[in-house]
């Protein structure tokens, strides 16, 4: 019951952190001018826009095939799309559960161990965060005559401005950070004998094993070099997505392709907050990042973010949907042919 209570509680308070940020984005808008943006917009680049994102998905599936290869879990790329379209059908709900929840798919459908298949995710994430920190440091070099005034303006000014000067900032955080892993770390070590003794911590013990199965698969993945054109080329469509999306709008049609890399990177970082599907998280730093950057009216910059959001949400929803009753009917159907 305390479980249940926790999990309702923590699912409120990240939509409650969607509903703040959203409210952040859509402040001091004009709805009904936003709206119309969005009804006059080219619904042809946004279609050629969807098929990007079909696509990107589907060289996620592909991806993370290698990876699994590494376990001897053969699957079909249509299996492990659905599973990955139901993590984001099940993410849009609640967040972080959809990663879970596509690697239990696929546990349950070859039978195999959920924790080394989790490993396998992780280092897909792992290769995602680096990639996105790659495309940010491209995207600040190749910018950086006004993208570096935004980030200093937005987010580095407002906490340096808190102290004496930029030095003693640095200092004081980094100081911070480092008291809080030393505390960590002690505490740790403090209570190791204690946490022997009890059941949970060797059960998360064989937990971490697990994952670490699961992340030693890199070491064995047969074609490296094309889980990097796979990585390289998937956000290379989610880009494409942002592009096409600049199309569809008056406004924005002027934008370039780097600049599209741009705000795909920034609007990136939204989707790490913890809310349902990244609502509210994504509309705040696109909306943001057109403004600030491209001088873009807030009202078309609110309609772009909510744009390109809700074709994606209405996608994942549709497909999501879809590819769970797929693994339905394909479960039922394995589980009929065992028992004859």
């Amino acid at each position: 019951m305390k479980k249940k209570i926790l999990s309702v509680l923590k699912y409120l308070i990240f939509l409650s952190i969607g509903g703040v940020l959203l409210w952040l984005a859509l402040r001091g808008k004009d709805i009904n001018k936003s709206l119309t943006e969005i009804l006059n917009a080219d619904y042809t680049w946004i279609l050629l826009a969807v098929v990007a994102m079909i696509f990107s998905h589907i060289i996620r599936a592909l991806r993370w095939n290698q990876l699994l290869d590494t376990l001897d879990v053969k699957t079909t790329t249509g299996t492990t799309f659905c599973a990955v379209m139901i993590g984001y059908f099940v993410s849009n709900a609640v967040p972080r559960l959809g990663e879970i929840t596509r690697c239990g798919v696929l546990s349950r459908y070859h039978k195999v161990p959920v924790n080394s298949v989790i490993g396998t995710m992780i280092i897909e994430r792992a290769f995602d965060t680096l990639t996105m920190v790659i495309i940010l440091l491209i995207t600040i070099l190749s910018q950086l005559h006004f993208l570096g005034d935004f980030i200093n303006e937005k987010w580095l000014s407002p906490i340096t401005a808190r102290f004496s000067s930029n030095t003693s900032a640095m200092l004081i955080i980094g100081g911070a950070c480092l008291g809080f892993c030393l505390l960590v770390f002690f505490i740790y070590r403090i209570s190791l004998p204690k946490l022997r003794k009890l059941k949970f911590f060797h059960k998360t013990l064989d937990i971490i094993k697990g994952f670490w199965e699961g992340v030693k698969t890199i070491k064995n993945i047969r074609h490296k070099s094309l889980f990097t054109f796979y990585t390289v080329f998937m956000w290379f469509l989610y880009t494409l997505t942002i592009y096409f999306c600049f199309k569809s709008i008056n406004a924005t049609s002027n934008l370039a392709f780097i600049d599209a890399l741009t705000i795909m990177s920034l609007g990136s970082i939204g989707t790490l907050v913890p809310t349902p599907g990244g609502i509210g998280a994504y509309q705040y730093f696109v909306t943001l990042s057109l403004i600030a950057l491209y001088s873009i009216e807030k009202n078309t910059a609110s309609a772009f973010a909510n744009l390109v959001y809700f074709s994606q949400w209405f996608l994942i929803i549709i497909i999501g949907g879809l590819s769970w009753g797929v693994m339905i009917i394909l479960q039922k159907r394995i589980i009929k042919n065992e028992s004859n």
